[in-house]
């Protein structure tokens, strides 16, 4: 049977999500930064939801594995582990693939600390992770509201969508 994409441009859509449990003591890892908190998220490595998320939007952007097979919580060499790592694991396939991010468009979910502050910081330190400007990055965070797990502060959240381009 011929291919039914023989003259469908090269685009791929992403979708990443992560959540984990807070704890008291801080700071919080988002971002690939360090927000002031008098709590951190709960993980087998430093636990950064943001980072979680684009690295799975990456990944199934290309129909690969996702964090948790690349990156396993239960072998020793990812217990406390930076996910930048992880991010530039997925990045590297995105390449080997001859793909390009186009845009992220990131939602940060937690109750507290309040993010606004920090967006940029963390949208600055994103664009440098994946080599694109920092246009092409979209984060913005919202509460709960009070409600469920996230509204009252037990754990954080995030989602990510990213779309890749053929070069």
């Amino acid at each position: 049977m011929p291919s039914t994409t023989a003259n469908v441009p090269n685009l791929r859509i992403g979708l990443g999500y992560d959540s984990h449990r807070l704890g008291a003591g801080g700071p919080l890892r988002i971002g690939g930064i360090d927000v002031p908190a008098d709590l951190h998220a709960i993980g087998h490595s430093d636990a950064d939801v943001l980072l979680h998320s684009i690295t799975d939007a990456l990944l199934g952007a290309i129909c690969a594995a996702d964090i948790g097979r690349l990156f396993p919580d239960t072998r020793d060499e990812n217990a406390d582990r930076d996910s930048r790592d992880f991010v530039q694991a997925a990045l590297d396939q995105v390449h080997q693939r001859g793909l390009g991010i186009v845009n992220l468009d990131c939602v940060i979910l937690a109750e507290r600390p309040k993010m606004a502050p920090h967006i940029d910081a963390m949208r600055g330190h994103v664009a440098d992770m994946l080599g694109i400007d920092v246009d092409r990055v979209s984060i913005k965070a919202k509460t709960g509201e009070g409600v469920g797990e996230i509204g009252t502060g037990q754990s954080i959240a995030t989602r990510v969508v990213v779309l890749l381009a053929g070069r």
